[in-house]
């Protein structure tokens, strides 16, 4: 049923980005320590993850995230017109989640973040961090399936902290994080150039993991 389908996407990015968001309002309000208050938002981003993905996977597919619809439906392994649903309520739920954390932490509600994110190195990481992340999904899904929601997980998790721009490689996560001028933002001026190279990782991961992971011959 397509709207069960349309509100798991929707509600699991919006959980996302509470674990996103919300992580990093606590660190900072706990902890003066920036490696500390990245560590647990790190920590928290990753646990989200492994829940929603276990949970609503077998109901949507547990993409929340429109470069994942994408490159599912450039494969021909999702419907085009399903696509075009996911990839809104994707934003739109990603954007709720964020609203909601300054709810549960008395926050402004309507915020425009000021944190600057931008320059060659941090679109670099983008890219290479949305690559990585399709090829951890597809070859998680080549290899062991079931492993997908652990792999994911892990795999966010550790590259907050190997790429210079924490790893978003999520354009649905990007835009929503320019609603939120706390330690997980993005000043909204940055967005376009971290969705641009998050596509230019998109467009070189579907030959790499199309070859890598086609299914062997006999």
């Amino acid at each position: 049923m397509i709207a069960r389908r349309l509100t798991a996407e929707a509600l699991g990015t919006a959980l996302l980005l509470i674990g996103v968001v919300g992580s990093g309002i606590m660190a900072q309000t706990l902890t003066d320590d920036t490696a500390l208050a990245l560590l647990a938002n790190a920590i928290a981003t990753g646990c989200t993850l492994y829940f929603i993905i276990t949970v609503l996977g077998p109901l949507s597919g547990a993409h929340f995230n429109p470069v994942v619809t994408l490159a599912f439906a450039l494969r021909g392994d999702h419907p085009w017109g399903l696509a075009a649903a996911y990839i809104p309520v994707q934003v739109i739920g990603g954007i709720a989640g964020v609203w909601l954390c300054h709810v549960m932490f008395d926050l402004d509600i309507i915020q425009a973040s000021g944190t600057a994110r931008t320059g060659l190195p941090q679109w670099v990481s983008e890219g290479f961090a949305t690559f990585g992340l399709l090829f951890v999904i597809f070859g998680g899904l080549r290899s062991r399936p079931d492993a997908v929601p652990t792999l994911v997980a892990l795999y966010i998790t550790g590259a907050y902290w190997f790429t210079s721009s924490t790893s978003f490689a999520n354009p649905a996560v990007t835009i929503a994080r320019g609603f939120s001028d706390t330690f997980a933002g993005i000043d909204p001026s940055h967005i376009a150039a971290f969705i641009a190279a998050q596509m230019i990782g998109l467009a070189l991961s579907l030959p790499v993991i199309g070859w890598l992971f086609r299914p062997e011959s006999h």
